[in-house]
């Protein structure tokens, strides 16, 4: 943690260094010092708070529903591979489309609000939960269905003593890049069609050409980025300990 933290202050005052031998215009590239400020100034209003909200609500909603469903069809198209076969295609076809693409068809559809940006976020995160899960299902060595059998164990013993747990470290690697891509859409979505939420903000910022809070907003998001995988890997190490040694 040290290591990482001396990190990031280097980059920083680096990046002071540079502004200092460099001048730049304060009104295009503020200064870290003149972010500082900036970010002080947002935390006492408190406004920064409601949209910080916001977009964690939206992002929880459309990530949770993403990864039961996700995982639910996963484990039985997995499991029932001529299911699988019939409905995967359809999967593959919708996948490489963009979440972004899909903003102004759910404006029309859930019109203005959270509903659309719940959509949005569940098609981001489905798809790499989705995918990771069922490769996981497939990979499961023949010889643990042939030890079931032998044992006798009865269809829901199998799949939940396992071919879930078997699956779990890769049900965790799907969360990890799901849970990237559900923040990446939530603000993209805020951008175009909400209002409020960070995305929000920073496009409302960027109306008003105020650089500065622009830059605040993206830091917030990228720490809270940082916090919510941080989540889930520690989630992983406490659920998956025989895969994180």
């Amino acid at each position: 943690m040290l290591k990482k933290i001396l990190t990031i202050l280097a980059i920083i005052s680096l990046w002071q260094l540079i502004y200092f031998i460099f001048p730049a215009d304060h009104y295009v590239i503020p200064s870290p010092v003149e972010i500082g400020g900036t970010f002080y100034e947002v935390l006492m209003s408190k406004e920064i708070f409601f949209h910080t909200l916001a977009s964690f609500s939206r992002v929880v909603v459309g990530f949770f529903i993403a990864a039961i469903v996700g995982i639910g069809l996963a484990l039985l198209f997995g499991y029932y591979r001529t299911v699988g076969e019939y409905f995967r295609p359809i999967v593959e076809i919708l996948r490489p489309i963009p979440p972004i693409a899909w903003i102004p068809i759910a404006i029309l559809i859930f019109g203005l609000g959270n509903a659309s940006a719940y959509f949005i976020v569940f098609l981001g995160a489905f798809f790499p939960i989705f995918t990771n899960t069922y490769f996981g299902v497939i990979s499961l060595p023949k010889i643990y269905k042939n030890v079931a059998s032998s044992f006798e164990l009865g269809r829901f013993v199998f799949f939940r003593k396992i071919l879930f747990k078997f699956s779990l470290p890769y049900i965790f690697t799907g969360l990890k890049i799901g849970i990237g891509m559900a923040w990446i859409c939530v603000i993209a979505a805020e951008l175009i069609g909400a209002q409020s939420g960070l995305g929000y903000f920073i496009q409302l910022n960027r109306l008003m050409l105020q650089t500065d809070k622009m830059l605040v907003g993206m830091i917030l998001i990228g720490i809270i980025g940082y916090f919510l995988n941080y989540l889930i890997s520690t989630a992983e190490k406490t659920v998956v300990k025989w895969g994180t040694k």
